[in-house]
């Protein structure tokens, strides 16, 4: 029966009473769940049971193995959520309501038996990234607020994610590399979040198999192909460590640690390798009795073989938020191949398998917790905080991707306090981390003791002083994500916020003065506003304006909206087009409407880019001449039988587009705008200047691939110390 196989396989860690409530809750689990069956035939309860065994594995407290085994009577069943707090208490009802709230969610995949009666998330790809971004912030978001600030549910519900990946063979293709993608997207995210490494390489390795199974299987024959060479050559490895601990009387367990197939899947893309090329595929793990025991491995490691530069990390001295800890690094081996090791206490190993997990080992039942419990559970908190911080959904991807251990920065305070800032964080961010106000005050910075300027890029060992006003905001180009100045989304959030306090009415003059700039400066004269209110959420162009004011609404976004909505059909009364060039352009960069084949030359009177409207005019044995529509050679022509609706193709490409820049002469002025240039990887195809008095007027004609890029491009520019003002040429 599989009751009695469940509670004999526990640990001692669970008292009889214990296992007397666990029998009691799959009492009640068979009983709501009777005569439901999952895809692979077997009764409901078996999945209860499957997702009690993860968390038993985790050594989770009784009360979350409880609410796994009843994780979904409430959804499924009449059971009430007063009768499961009358038979097991607050506790384990806290915990399934929150799950069901989450099981509830119209966005989620189940992932189990059940029929989707509910939309499911889009992960398609006939939507665009960003819109598929918006759908799993949004997923996120509400997933998080149904969780509110307790991790303990995450946990429960990453169990169950887990077990219906165990079974997930069993459901319909479709239905598979939905939940497998949404896993990918979401829940292993979080698992990475919270650094329960053990759940999250399950996950990915499980959920890549569906999302991806011709890569998969691909990765997965390599690696059987070579497991006998590999498995020798790292007995080998643990072996000769094992010696050379043994013979230093370091008493240490070191045993191979496999490499996941996503994670080398990830490395391939990341480094633009194939298997082949993937070296560092050999890696073992020390294990040890105490912190001073870790770094003798460590000297014995170094001592015996050459280190790898840039591959030690001490995350022992530097412990992560989530309480992480190990000494990481690579060497080469004797044979001449890498070989990675980590080495670290075994109170350090079950934190760094199981995260946050790992704290609340069957602690929440008792009367008093110690102060150090409960610092550890504020901590695991915390991490789900930065969730309510953020506002846009690229920015809450990016934090919840992103590692925990690594891209970090530590800098320090003129009076020696370590603050930690994400990699490439400036003297703003260290503002807003030390405190808000001092963030909002900032008016520069000195870097062990010589002044920068705010957009600096902080190093590990930085001694930061900030320098701040008596009273004052942020700066709203604080939130130009062109201009660099701000790297940490929580210092996004707190600029934002004091935005949002401002007047209305002037948060809406801003918005609308900066839009109409921003049109202004890229010289775009027809934009239909109105088409962009249901894709930023928002109700007239007064909330857009808004939106824009406050910072909600980033002008990159809206720019590149505008690009995409640029396609519009073309009214007769712009018709009208301007001789031909010489120069042919990609024939794949215009398409022509209704015919096939025909050449086509982008007119040099207007020099049409992407996301403008065009027009085209069929010049004498040399196709059609393309034509922005306010072009002035458009507006004297008459012969508008020649003309021809066109539209640009999807393939981009980059197409000349002509500045002027006024700015006051200096020295370095034009290496300055070299620099950008450069930066933004773009060719110079013309340059000329005038100078007069202390004034000089740049003219360039740069090959860019878009609006979205022009407009960052005149943003840096007007950046440049002494440029006074930067926009697009007006054609004629």
């Amino acid at each position: 029966m599989p009751l009695q196989k469940f509670l004999a396989k526990l640990p001692p860690l669970y008292t009889e009473k214990d296992r007397e409530k666990f029998s009691d809750a799959f009492a009640m689990a068979e009983e709501a769940h009777g005569g439901q069956t999952r895809a692979s035939g077997q009764p409901y309860v078996s999945h209860c049971e499957g997702v009690a065994e993860i968390l038993v594995d985790m050594q989770a407290s009784p009360n979350m193995i409880i609410a796994g085994i009843l994780h979904d009577v409430l959804v499924d069943s009449k059971v009430s959520l007063e009768t499961v707090k009358n038979r097991f208490g607050n506790t384990v009802a806290h915990y399934v309501e929150d799950l069901a709230r989450i099981t509830s969610l119209p966005q989620l995949n189940r992932g189990d038996q059940h029929e989707e009666e509910r939309q499911p998330l889009p992960v398609t790809e006939d939507i665009s990234d960003s819109r598929k971004a918006d759908l799993i912030a949004e997923t996120l978001r509400k997933m998080l607020l149904a969780i509110g600030d307790d991790v303990r549910v995450v946990i429960i519900k990453l169990a169950d994610r887990l077990h219906n990946l165990r079974t997930l063979h069993h459901l319909p293709p479709d239905r598979q590399k939905k939940i497998a993608q949404e896993t990918l997207d979401i829940f292993a995210p979080l698992a990475n979040r919270l650094g329960i490494w053990q759940i999250k390489w399950e996950m990915e390795d499980l959920a890549f198999r569906y999302s991806n199974p011709e890569k998969y299987q691909e990765i997965s024959t390599q690696l059987e192909m070579r497991r006998n060479r590999r498995e020798d050559e790292i007995n080998g490895i643990v072996t000769t460590l094992q010696k050379l601990l043994k013979a230093a009387d370091v008493e240490a367990q070191v045993t191979g640690r496999p490499k996941h197939i996503y994670s080398i899947y990830r490395k391939m893309q990341r480094k633009g390798q194939t298997f082949e090329a993937i070296r560092d595929l050999r890696a073992v793990r020390a294990l040890v009795n105490d912190e001073g025991s870790c770094y003798k491995v460590l000297g014995i490691v170094h001592m015996h073989y050459t280190p790898i530069p840039g591959e030690f990390d001490d995350y022992i001295a530097n412990a992560k938020p989530n309480n992480y800890q190990s000494l990481h690094t690579a060497v080469i081996y004797s044979d001449g191949k890498p070989v990675e090791v980590q080495i670290r206490t075994y109170e350090m190993h079950q934190n760094a398998e199981y995260g946050v997990a790992a704290h609340w080992r069957y602690k929440e039942t008792k009367a008093r917790m110690s102060s150090d419990y409960e610092q550890k559970v504020t901590a695991m908190r915390s991490l789900l905080a930065w969730s309510q911080e953020v506002d846009e959904s690229s920015e809450l991807l990016e934090n919840l991707r992103s590692d925990p251990f690594r891209d970090k920065v530590y800098a320090l305070t003129p009076k020696g306090d370590v603050v930690e800032l994400p990699l490439g964080a400036t003297p703003i961010d260290f503002a807003y981390q030390v405190h808000t106000q001092i963030g909002h005050r900032c008016r520069g910075a000195k870097v062990n003791g010589k002044l920068v300027t705010l957009d600096y890029t902080l190093q590990t060992g930085d001694q930061v002083e900030v320098l701040t006003t008596s009273k004052g905001g942020p700066s709203r180009d604080w939130l130009n994500a062109n201009l660099g100045m701000v790297k940490s989304p929580r210092s996004r959030s707190k600029i934002k916020q004091w935005f949002k306090q401002q007047d209305r009415d002037q948060n809406l003059e801003h918005g609308k003065a900066a839009l109409e700039r921003e049109f202004k400066r890229l010289n775009l004269n027809t934009v239909d506003l109105l088409a962009m209110l249901e894709t930023f959420n928002v109700r007239s162009l007064d909330d857009l304006y808004v939106a824009i004011g406050t910072g909600d609404l980033s002008m990159g976004r809206v720019i590149n909206k505008v690009s995409e909505l640029q396609k519009s059909a073309i009214t007769e009364d712009l018709l009208i087009p301007a001789g031909p060039t010489t120069k042919p352009a990609p024939s794949s960069s215009v398409m022509v409407m209704g015919l096939k084949g025909m050449a086509t030359v982008p007119a040099r009177c207007c020099n049409p880019m992407p996301g403008d409207d065009i027009v085209g005019y069929v010049t004498r044995g040399r196709g059609a001449t393309i034509h922005r529509v306010d072009c002035p050679n458009i507006l004297r022509v008459h012969d508008r039988e020649r003309l021809i609706q066109v539209d640009w193709a999807s393939q981009e490409k980059t197409y000349p587009v002509a500045l002027q820049l006024s700015a006051y002469d200096r020295q370095g002025l034009m290496t300055d705008i070299s620099t950008v240039l450069s930066g933004e990887n773009v060719r110079l195809v013309d340059l000329s200047m005038q100078t007069r008095a202390h004034l000089v007027k740049v003219n360039l004609v740069l090959e860019v691939s878009g609006i979205s890029q022009l407009s960052r491009l005149l943003t840096r520019m007007e950046n440049i110390p002494n440029v006074i003002e930067a926009s697009r040429s007006k054609p004629g």
